[in-house]
C-alpha cells in the first residue's frame, strides 16, 4: 500500500507540474513548493519550533487560535505555518503572528525526513482532515509530538474501511486526537485509539474573540432603534437577495432589513437597489438619507457583519442557494436564530445548529416567508430559537484552552 500512495503523490506532482502553465492554482502551488527548503532554512537551528499545519484557509481559522494563544502566553516560541492548498497560502502567506510560512511538500518519505532535518519542531498540530502518512510516520521515528486539533472523523473515511488498514496504522503517530464531538471519539474507540478529548472547535473561540472585541456601529444601531423586526442579512447572492427583497417589499412597516452582500462593487450594489421598493440607503452614504426612516440598509463595505449581527432578531445566512453557506457562527454567538437556504449538509455547524432548533433551513419563498413571519409573530419561539443557538455556540468554546493546558501547561484566558 505504501508503495501505491508514493507512486500517488508523485503522480499528483507531476500533474501539478504539467498543469501549471495552463492553471492559476496549479501555478501557485508548483512555484510555491519551489521556495520551501529556503523559507524553512530560516528556523534551522531554532530550538523551541511549534509546527501547524492547515489545509486552506478554512483550517487556518481553527488553528489560528492556537497560534494566537501560543503567542500571547509562551512567546518564545517559533511558528511554523505550513498550508497544503494555494486558497489558503496565498491570502496568509504574510500572516505576522507565524515566524515561517510555507507549503507543505509533498507527502514523500524523502521530503518527511528532510523537513524535519531542517526545522526540528518540538511539536506538531495538524488540524481537521490533515492525515499524511509519510510525515506522520517521520514525526513518531523523531519522537516528535504530534496532535490532530478540531478533528473530525466519519465512517466512510479510509481509517474505518477494511481496505484502509494501511491509512489506520498512520494515526499511531498522534499522540493525542482534539476531536470536535463524540461521533468522532466513538470511531477511534472501535479502531482501538482511545487518545482523544472531545474538545470541540477551536474556530469557534477564534469566533467568540472577534465578536468579544466587535465594538458597536452606531448607524447600525440608529437604523435598528424602535424597529418591531430586524432581519441581518450576510454574505448574501443574487439568490438570497431575491428572497430578501420580495419579503421586505411586502413585510409591514415596522420591519426593517440589513443586508451585508457578499460582493460590495458598485454594479452588486446597484441590482440590489434596483429590487427594493421600499426606502433604503448605503452604509458609506449614511449622510445622505434619514437613517431612522429607511426601511433597508445595505452594508456595502467589508469588515462589519460579525458586529453588525447584534442588531436583528434573526439572521440569514448567504449562499444556501449556491455552492455552499457562509459563516454562521458569527451570528450564532450573538444568540440569535440563523436561517440559510438548502446547501448547508456539509458544514457540522449549520447542521448542528438545526439539530438543536437553533438554526433552520428553507427551499423557496413560501418556506423563507413562512419562518421569517413565525420568528416575527412568536416572541417565545424566536427566543427559545435564539437561545439554542447561543447555548451551542457556548458549549463548543474550550477547545484552545484544552489544547494549551494539556499541552504546554498553560491556563489560556480565552
Amino acid at each position: 500500500m505504501h508503495f501505491l500512495y508514493s507512486i500517488g503523490v508523485r503522480f499528483f506532482s507531476l500533474i501539478v507540474a504539467l498543469a501549471a502553465p495552463f492553471n492559476e492554482k496549479a501555478k501557485l502551488l508548483h512555484q510555491g513548493r519551489k521556495e520551501i527548503w529556503q523559507k524553512l532554512s530560516a528556523l534551522q537551528g531554532e530550538s523551541s519550533v511549534v509546527w501547524i499545519h492547515c489545509a486552506s484557509l478554512g483550517e487556518f481559522e481553527q488553528g489560528r487560535p492556537v497560534i494566537e494563544a501560543l503567542k500571547k502566553y509562551v512567546p518564545q516560541k517559533k511558528i511554523l505555518l505550513t498550508f497544503f492548498s494555494p486558497s489558503g497560502y496565498e491570502v496568509r502567506k504574510n500572516y505576522d503572528l507565524a515566524d515561517v510560512v510555507c507549503y507543505l511538500p509533498s507527502d514523500t518519505r524523502h521530503n518527511a525526513r528532510r523537513l524535519l532535518s531542517v526545522v526540528k519542531p518540538e511539536s506538531a498540530f495538524f488540524v481537521k482532515y490533515e492525515f499524511w502518512p509519510n510525515l506522520f510516520g517521520e514525526l513518531a521515528r523523531c519522537n516528535v509530538p504530534l496532535y490532530s486539533i478540531s478533528s473530525i472523523f466519519r465512517e466512510n473515511q479510509l481509517f474505518f474501511k477494511w481496505y484502509g488498514k494501511w491509512f489506520q496504522e498512520s494515526l499511531n503517530a498522534v499522540t493525542r486526537f482534539y476531536v470536535q464531538d463524540e461521533t468522532s471519539g466513538k470511531l477511534l474507540q472501535q479502531i482501538g485509539f482511545k487518545n482523544y478529548e472531545v474538545a470541540g472547535d477551536t474556530r469557534f473561540d477564534r469566533v467568540k474573540a472577534i465578536v468579544d472585541a466587535a465594538t458597536e456601529v452606531p448607524v447600525a444601531a440608529q437604523f435598528a432603534a424602535g424597529a418591531d423586526f430586524v432581519l441581518v442579512a450576510g454574505s448574501t447572492w443574487p439568490p438570497d437577495e431575491d428572497l430578501l427583497c420580495r419579503y421586505i417589499n411586502e413585510a409591514p412597516d415596522g420591519v426593517k432589513l440589513i443586508m451585508a452582500p457578499h460582493e460590495v462593487h458598485e454594479g452588486h450594489i446597484q441590482e440590489i437597489e434596483q429590487k427594493l421598493k421600499v426606502p433604503f440607503f448605503r452604509f458609506t452614504r449614511t449622510d445622505e438619507v434619514d437613517v431612522a426612516a429607511s426601511r433597508v440598509m445595505i452594508v456595502d463595505t467589508i469588515g462589519l457583519l460579525s458586529a453588525i449581527y447584534r442588531y436583528g432578531q434573526v439572521a440569514w445566512i448567504g449562499g444556501g442557494f449556491g455552492k455552499g453557506i457562509h459563516n454562521t457562527l458569527e451570528a450564532a454567538t450573538y444568540g440569535i436564530p440563523v436561517a440559510f437556504g438548502v446547501e448547508y449538509h456539509k458544514f457540522k455547524e449549520a447542521r448542528d445548529l438545526i439539530e438543536v432548533g437553533g438554526g433552520c433551513s428553507v427551499n423557496d419563498y413560501e418556506g423563507f416567508f413562512s419562518m421569517l413571519e413565525n420568528f416575527r409573530t412568536n416572541d417565545a419561539r424566536r427566543q427559545e430559537s435564539g437561545k439554542a443557538a447561543g447555548s451551542y455556540v457556548k458549549s463548543m468554546c474550550g477547545a484552545t484552552g484544552m489544547i494549551m493546558k494539556q499541552v504546554f501547561d498553560v491556563k489560556a484566558e480565552l
